[in-house]
């Protein structure tokens, strides 16, 4: 999302009532796991969207992206940092969570970015992966548009990506947030949840 027509764009597809529904699931599920103290750092944040609910929550999130023009969009508020997530200016033991919202599969090097993560953790940090589930009607059917930003995706193995993040963190997988057409509903169903979302601590 390097091109600012781009990074308009999708913010303006992002206030479609279905848009806004998912993005509040994935709020509201952020939410249950993180505490009002954690410093958070948001790995291929984009323009910000869900991580500016977080600090209307009271949760202090800094944005890390490589594309300046989506970070331009993220709120003022917000620290950013404009960087790739295989290579973060950040030095070791910064932050108490690190986020990954529907990112980690579209970058080029998802084990060197994992292993970024984990430096930038304190011990015992945390982190939250929320991937795209190939399987699932909602991804197949975007693949099947044009247009659709899942065809830039890059990483589909979600055993590789579960396996490759086991070798920095402690790891539990769940499938969520169930999407049919238009409608959305809570799912653990391989089939039907959009998201498969992995949690981990640090090792």
């Amino acid at each position: 999302m390097n091109h600012p027509m781009e990074s308009a764009r999708y913010l303006a597809s992002c206030q479609s009532p279905f848009w806004r529904k998912v993005f509040a699931a994935e709020l509201d599920y952020l939410l249950r796991h993180l505490r009002a103290d954690d410093r958070v750092l948001s790995v291929g944040c984009g323009p910000a969207i869900i991580e500016s609910g977080l600090n209307e929550q009271g949760i202090a999130v800094t944005g890390l992206d490589v594309s300046k023009e989506a970070l331009a969009c993220a709120p003022d508020s917000m620290r950013t940092i404009v960087a790739s997530a295989e290579k973060m200016p950040i030095e070791d033991g910064r932050f108490d969570v690190i986020l990954f919202i529907v990112s980690l599969q579209f970058m080029e090097d998802y084990r060197r970015a994992l292993s970024e993560a984990a430096r930038v953790l304190r011990p015992g940090g945390r982190v939250i992966v929320m991937l795209l589930n190939p399987a699932s009607s909602f991804f197949q059917g975007k693949l099947a548009e044009a247009d659709s930003y899942v065809r830039k995706i890059r990483h589909t193995d979600l055993n590789d990506l579960e396996a490759a993040m086991a070798t920095k963190f402690s790891v539990q997988g769940e499938y969520f947030l169930g999407i049919d057409g238009q409608t959305i509903f809570p799912s653990t169903e391989p089939d039907q949840a959009a998201l498969y979302i992995l949690r981990g601590t640090k090792l």
